[in-house]
């Protein structure tokens, strides 16, 4: 295990040997340094990681517990994919019309039987606050599925370039149908309304330069506006329950969500 500090920010590394997964995990832990007690901690876990290390999160963050409005103490938890994560992200349950995604359950296994107990033992925290998950693209709807899924578990989600078209049947079949055919939106159809779930979700409009239904509108944000009108047919409130980040220049990378993420996170969990 490595240990450094950023200014303000406790950076951890260590390895998880996982059954599940039949691999092992890299996972960093960013911790405030200064923290005075754990009973007031949040729990946020984010998919890929290594996306955290390239946006030089820790200096993010620090400069968010360093503004007149600080945000609320977070253990940010960074999981490493590895090079099956078109397996291991997606919808439990659910894999896409390639079979990507067979792994995701094994992923959520991973998730609730060994990364969350292995936190809790670490830091010595029976309970945590809030809980939340976030990730980017197919990270991002991965962390969605773990949400909705289990909604005692968590509080928020996050969700940024999230490969919200998965779907069971290839687009360009005679019979796909939007309404149909996205493995998300119909796990929200189908799903059970939790009042206290909050949900936040990023887009590009140079995310890419697909439309598939030629309503000027690139698919990324018509994926992700039709989700947001799922939700608020499920019983959501777009004003206090969800909140929706576009960015004109937005682009399906690294940098991007390194500039949507304080957003993120002075949503979540700003003190004022």
């Amino acid at each position: 295990m490595q240990l450094a500090n950023v200014s303000g920010i406790q950076i951890e590394n260590t390895v998880i040997d996982s059954f599940f997964l039949g691999r092992e995990v890299k996972i960093d832990f960013y911790l405030p340094r200064n923290l005075v007690s754990t009973t007031s901690l949040n729990l946020l876990l984010i998919n890929d990681g290594q996306d955290l290390v390239k946006m030089n999160f820790e200096s993010i963050i620090d400069t968010l517990y360093s503004t007149n409005e600080p945000i609320e103490p977070l253990l940010c938890v960074g999981i490493h994919c590895s090079k099956d994560r078109k397996m291991e992200y997606g919808v439990a349950g659910e894999p896409d019309y390639l079979g990507r995604g067979a792994k995701a359950g094994l992923y959520t296994l991973f998730i609730f039987e060994e990364l969350i107990p292995f936190v809790r033992q670490k830091f010595a925290i029976n309970s945590f606050k809030e809980k939340a998950f976030a990730g980017f693209s197919l990270g991002g709807l991965m962390a969605l599925d773990i949400v909705w899924k289990h909604p005692t578990e968590f509080n928020k989600v996050g969700v940024f370039s999230g490969s919200l078209w998965w779907r069971d049947i290839d687009q360009t079949e005679e019979v796909y149908d939007d309404d149909k055919n996205r493995i998300m939106h119909q796990q929200i159809r189908k799903g059970t309304y939790a009042p206290w779930l909050k949900f936040f979700f990023q887009c590009g409009n140079m995310d890419e330069t697909k439309d598939r239904n030629n309503n000027g509108i690139i698919d990324s944000i018509d994926d992700t506006l039709d989700l947001i009108n799922e939700l608020e047919a499920k019983g959501y409130d777009k004003e206090n329950d969800i909140q929706y980040l576009e960015m004109k220049d937005g682009l399906h990378d690294v940098p991007t969500w390194a500039r949507a993420f304080p957003a993120f996170l002075k949503w979540g969990w700003g003190k004022n």
